[in-house]
Formats: structure tokens, C-alpha cells, sequence
């Protein structure tokens, strides 16, 4: 399925395109002041493409009843080119396009560029066929629209747009550990109060793929939203790199290409493990002042990426694993996670109640409960592990596949599923109590 921007005289670009192809959207820019008959929109009048007006201010109020008499012409007049771009895209997911072609001219191309970095991914295929301007079929047009270097300006623009968008599904809402230390700043995210509007990804998605529909713009949007109500700037923000493997990257060493894992004792920086259905898991060692995040997937539980994350601090900044808490959140529950039998069974290596039903072609494997018998085993004690077992304490590590309306699931919602994350920090000034501040475990 295509999209096609048009822009300023491209009667003879139209003349080569397959007009009534199925599936195929257009869009016309008029914010040059072009009329839509420069714009060679004559040739859609038998049509049946879905049309979209990218309206400048002289058609603002009075679009041309050609283009609009027909149902499937969508006129964009929005205060900004980011909230009309925005509006086109809530259009394109829809329709279920992905394949966008733009006509533009150098200047228009070099600004729609920026607005495609922000506000696409990589699963939109652009396809730029630039036109000069033709200044003789669009004279009120010369140099008005593209005259400006577009960079800080657009993402400027860009950025302002979302933060006034209200949070979708509710406020924003963490769960925290009464396990972690009042001088540590930590939470786990939910899904609610965030901007993505895709029903998989809404709406605190907190990771963007390259495969999803969640542009970069949106997702740091998110993380704000979350910095906000949490208490921390979300620019010193260091999210795991994920290689369901057990790499740990040691702050202020090179950094590997890719980490499960990450351990610091700098203030000021955020460390941020993601997990849908794969574990973020938090440490924190109040004597040391060490903290450390780890994504924690069946791979990486094999592999041992708990422990690698307990020996980093250990051998780097001379921490005890005795004193190291941990604290597991949100993923998924022995009772929706299977595996095949052949990797099953291997969890039974690490302890036989990791595997309830050994026997089964697809057996239940409980992930958490294999981490925490691996960090036991490499000396945290077992009243400073909160996970699904702690019963008198509110939970951090809820099922996720069996919470839609709270979390994120790849068994749940399939490949275009949404990223909640852990995180944690070292508090600038350090509070001496044995508990976080704000609500416990609250949603």
C-alpha cells in the first residue's frame, strides 16, 4: 500500500503513477499557496485514492469543493505541519499503509526528512522523488515554506505538539518495592498515561523499534511523562542494550556493543532495564551505594545475567552480595509462559519446581523463580529478593500476559507488543531510611 505526497507542479510525476491503484493514498502540500490545479489535482477527479490536503493558509478555511466533494479526501489545516503529519499518520495506521512516496522539492524534502526521522519508523518506506519549484505554476510560493533551516526548529515543534496531548488510559502509575532503600530513586512502569495511540503499544510505550509503529518522537515523549511523575531527568537515561545474553556494561568502562545488563555507582544517572514479559530486574547495595539493572529473558536467566550483574558490582565496586537487594518487577508468570520441551528442561537443571509440567510437548517454565534460585545460590539472601513469592509485601511482580489493562506482553499481544522498563538511581541527597518515598507498590 502507497502514500504519495504531491508538491507544487507534478502533473507529469502523477502521469506516470498508477492513479486508481488500490491502496494508494495521496497527499497534496498547498501551504506553498499552490492551487490544486498546479499541483496537477485535475487528474484525480474520477478517482478513488484517498486524498490528503496539506493545507497552507490560504486554503485553510476554503479548500477547493473539487478535491473535497469526494469521501475519501482528508483535509489536513492544522495549527503546525507536526500536528497535520500527526493526524496523517493516525490516518495511515489505520488504513494499514506503509509505503509512502513524497514529491517534494529539495528544500521540502530536507524539511519533511526531520518530520519522518520524529515522527516515522522504519516500518513506513518512504520514497522521496524530488521536483524542482516551479515559481512560473506557483508564484506565491517562492521560498516561503522551506526558507528556514529546519533541525532545532521542527523538533522543537515536534516535541511541543506531544506534550500537550493528554495521557491516554489514566495517569501515569509505577509500582515500587519497599525492598529498595530510601536513598535509591526507583519504580517499575505501567502502561497507562502515556501518547501511543496504537492499541498494542498504548499508551506508555517505553522502547522504539524499528520494526513498530511508535516513532522515536512519541517514545521520548513517554519517557518524559515518566521522568515527571518519578522524579528524575530523563536525559542521563541509560537503557539496556538487549542481546538476551548476560553482558554486563560497567559505567565509565567502554561501552560493549551490546549488554543485558548495566552497574554504576555514579549519581546522576539513570540506569532503565525494558521487559514485556522478560524481567527487569533492580539491585541496589545501600552499604556501597552501587545499583545495577538487568533484562532478564529465559535466554538470559540460562545465562546467567542475574549473577553476572551481582558480580560486576561485586568484583568493581567492592560490593557484598549479602547486602545487595533486588527487586524483580513486572513479567511473566509460570502460568502463561511455555517454552519447547528441549529448552523447557533446562530450567529443571537449575531446579525442578521451574518446570511444573515436564512431561507436557510445550511445559510451563517459571522464569522468576529460576532467577532467584541462581542469585540465592550465589549468596543474596532470600529475605532481600522481592519477587512473586513475597506475599506480605505489595507486589512488584505481577503477571504481565494476565494484566492487559496494567502491562505490556509479548505472549499476550504478538511482535508489535509495547516495552514497560525498570529503573534506578543513586539520589543526589541521600535519604537515611530503610524505605522509598512515595507509595508503595501502588498502580
Amino acid at each position: 500500500m502507497h502514500v504519495l505526497f504531491c508538491l507544487s507542479n507534478v502533473t507529469e510525476q502523477l502521469s506516470l503513477t498508477p492513479i486508481s491503484a488500490p491502496g494508494m493514498a495521496l497527499l497534496l502540500d498547498l501551504r506553498l499557496g499552490c492551487s490544486p490545479e498546479h499541483t496537477g489535482a485535475f487528474l484525480l477527479k474520477d478517482t478513488d485514492l484517498q486524498v490528503f490536503l496539506l493545507c497552507g493558509d490560504r486554503f485553510r478555511d476554503t479548500p477547493d469543493t473539487f478535491l473535497t466533494s469526494s469521501r475519501q479526501t482528508h483535509v489536513l489545516d492544522c495549527r503546525s505541519t507536526t500536528e497535520s503529519l500527526y493526524q496523517l499518520k493516525q490516518t495511515v495506521d489505520r488504513l494499514e499503509l506503509s509505503v509512502i512516496r513524497v514529491l517534494t522539492s529539495p528544500q521540502g524534502r530536507a524539511e519533511l526528512s526531520h518530520y519522518q526521522r520524529l515522527l516515522f519508523t522504519d516500518v513506513y518506506k518512504f520514497d522521496y522523488a524530488v521536483t524542482p519549484l516551479d515559481t512560473t505554476m506557483c508564484p506565491s510560493g517562492t521560498g516561503s515554506a522551506h526558507k528556514d533551516t529546519p533541525g532545532q526548529r521542527i523538533e522543537a515543534e515536534v516535541s511541543a505538539f506531544l506534550q500537550q496531548l493528554p495521557g491516554l488510559h489514566g495517569d501515569v502509575r509505577v509500582l515500587k518495592s519497599t525492598l529498595i532503600p530510601g536513598c535509591f530513586g526507583h519504580g517499575f512502569s505501567t502502561r497507562t498515561g502515556g501518547v501511543s495511540y496504537i492499541p498494542t503499544l498504548s499508551s506508555m510505550n517505553l522502547f522504539c523499534s524499528s520494526r513498530r509503529r511508535d516513532p522515536v518522537a512519541v517514545v521520548t515523549e513517554n519517557r518524559r511523562r515518566l521522568a515527571v511523575h518519578a522524579g528524575f531527568h530523563p536525559l542521563p537515561l541509560r537503557m539496556v542494550k538487549v542481546n538476551h545474553a548476560s553482558d554486563v556494561w560497567v559505567l565509565g568502562k567502554s561501552e560493549p556493543e551490546s549488554y543485558d545488563a548495566l552497574v554504576t555507582d555514579q549519581r546522576g544517572v539513570v540506569l532503565a532495564a525494558p521487559g514485556a514479559d522478560c524481567m527487569s530486574i533492580l539491585f541496589s547495595d545501600p552499604v556501597k551505594k552501587v545499583i545495577g539493572a538487568a533484562h532478564a529473558g529465559w535466554k538470559g536467566t540460562l545465562m546467567g545475567v542475574a549473577m553476572a550483574t551481582v558480580n560486576a558490582m561485586v568484583m568493581e565496586f567492592g560490593s557484598r552480595a549479602s547486602d545487595i537487594r533486588v527487586a524483580v518487577g513486572p513479567s511473566v508468570g509460570v502460568c502463561c509462559f511455555t517454552l519447547d520441551r528441549e529448552q523447557a528442561l533446562e530450567f529443571r537443571q537449575i531446579h525442578t519446581d521451574c518446570v511444573p509440567d515436564p512431561k507436557s510437548a510445550k511445559p510451563h517454565v517459571d522464569i522468576r523463580l529460576a532467577n532467584r534460585v541462581l542469585l540465592q545460590k550465589g549468596g543474596v539472601l532470600p529475605e532481600r529478593i522481592h519477587d512473586n513469592l513475597v506475599m506480605e509485601q505489595p507486589s512488584v511482580t505481577p503477571c504481565t500476559s494476565c494484566h492487559p489493562e496494567d502491562f505490556f506482553s509479548h505472549v499476550r499481544d504478538g511482535l508489535n507488543f509495547g516495552t514497560q522498563v525498570g529503573f534506578l538511581w543513586i539520589k543526589e541527597a541521600e535519604v537515611q531510611t530503610g524505605t522509598p518515598e512515595g507509595p508503595h507498590g501502588s498502580m
